[in-house]
């Protein structure tokens, strides 16, 4: 495994790289940094050359003044490791930066598996959104950063239908400690994330790339009715429904989600 930090549209990403083979490409959640991967990055190098990278503002990547587009970060270190063309893994936020990134550059995307992921620029007014994630919002304003993320592991981690104590404590608390790295950079309000324009729930009928959509049956409900519109607009889609999990099923059934994705992947190489 190699180990680095790129200097990358006027930011430091930091990356790890493992295996041979074709590229793999793991994006990791807005609520996360790529250690969520821990559990895929060894698994997948045994396959494939996989890389990882915590997003700007995320992990060990800090965010820095101006503005930026995630996908063009992706693109430009896709070019500092010699990649022109991947597989890319992208859970929720993770999964909206991979889609922006194939509709921007087709080309160098093999396949794309989205796993819990939203479409920028779609919204359901008829989906509620948790309690939980109001009370959130307030706690981050209020600066009480501790709160809003424990809010958010309910949200996303435990989901709508289980209480905490249902739910791995180690999960929950690497998640947490994750995600308040995340939520006190943001409070820095330094950045700003250029988006697609038209964004990409206006342009999804361009996705040619063979696509693989995995969902926790136990998410929020915003998550099954965004996956319901991607397929409908996206009818070769693959759809997998894992059982017994909410928003991170690479972290919560590992075993299973690794199953499952390179079975995926080893059937887009015939």
């Amino acid at each position: 495994m190699s180990t680095g930090f790129a200097d990358i549209n006027g930011a430091r990403l930091y990356y790890e790289v493992a295996g041979e083979g074709p590229a793999l490409v793991l994006l990791h959640a807005g609520i996360c940094d790529s250690r969520m991967w821990d559990d895929q990055f060894a698994a997948f190098a045994k396959h494939y050359r996989t890389v990882r990278y915590d997003l700007r503002g995320y992990g060990q990547s800090n965010p820095v003044a101006g503005r930026f587009a995630h996908y063009e970060d992706l693109r430009a270190l896709l070019d500092h490791l010699g990649i022109e063309r991947a597989y890319l893994i992208g859970v929720s936020f993770g999964g909206m930066i991979a889609i922006d990134f194939t509709l921007t550059y087709p080309q160098r995307v093999a396949g794309l598996i989205l796993v819990g992921t939203g479409v920028d620029g779609y919204y359901n007014p008829a989906i509620t959104e948790p309690a939980e994630a109001e009370e959130a919002q307030k706690a981050f304003d209020a600066g009480d950063f501790e709160r809003a993320a424990e809010l958010e592991v309910r949200v996303w981690v435990d989901g709508p239908q289980r209480q905490p104590e249902q739910v791995h404590a180690a999960i929950r608390d690497k998640v947490r400690a994750m995600n308040l790295i995340a939520l006190r950079n943001l409070a820095s309000r330094m950045g700003k994330a250029e988006r697609l324009d038209p964004p990409a729930a206006k342009r999804l009928d361009e996705l040619r790339a063979p696509l693989l959509l995995i969902i926790g049956d136990l998410d929020q409900p915003e998550v099954d009715d965004v996956g319901a519109f991607l397929t409908g607009q996206v009818p070769a889609a693959q759809k997998i429904v894992m059982s017994g999990t909410a928003h991170l099923p690479n972290m919560e059934q590992p075993s299973q989600f690794n199953r499952h994705v390179l079975d995926w992947l080893g059937a887009q190489a015939g």
